[in-house]
């Protein structure tokens, strides 16, 4: 996997390959461990290193725009008892590792795209339940 840093926002943030990789792994390692999220993740995920694999290439696609995946990541979760309390705890995770493993400037960016993904992710699910869910999760605060 290429470390080459790319210039990923048109503010100059600089996110690595070896970055997304650094952040995905460490972030599954603990949504693994979560009481509430873990059992959802653990019973879904046969294969952990193959679905990192594919995380890391979503992430690059995402923040890099570099194209590296290529599938359709609503659809498996559509299939998931999903609940926006699980949104709440993925994000409150995700956030908490992203300032913790990033520089500020790549964490806020890939809070803010989580933020993006998950407020798509809630609002299609209640779609296909036929609920009308509003976004939510772009005025939260961030982790202290």
């Amino acid at each position: 996997m290429a470390a080459s840093i790319n210039m990923s926002e048109p503010n100059g943030t600089a996110v690595s390959e070896a970055m997304i990789e650094r952040l995905v792994h460490t972030f599954y390692g603990r949504v693994r461990q979560d009481d509430l999220i873990g059992p959802i993740f653990n019973a879904k995920v046969a294969d952990w290193d193959d679905h990192l694999a594919k995380l890391c290439a979503f992430w690059s696609s995402v923040i890099l725009r570099s194209g590296r995946y290529d599938g359709r990541p609503l659809r498996p979760h559509l299939m998931l008892p999903l609940e926006g309390r699980h949104f709440d705890r993925w994000l409150d995770l995700f956030e908490r590792m992203a300032l913790d493993v990033l520089p500020r400037d790549a964490a806020l960016l890939f809070i803010d795209r989580a933020r993006r993904i998950a407020d798509s992710f809630e609002m299609s699910i209640g779609t296909q339940r036929g609920e009308i869910r509003p976004p939510r999760h772009q005025a939260r605060r961030l982790p202290a």
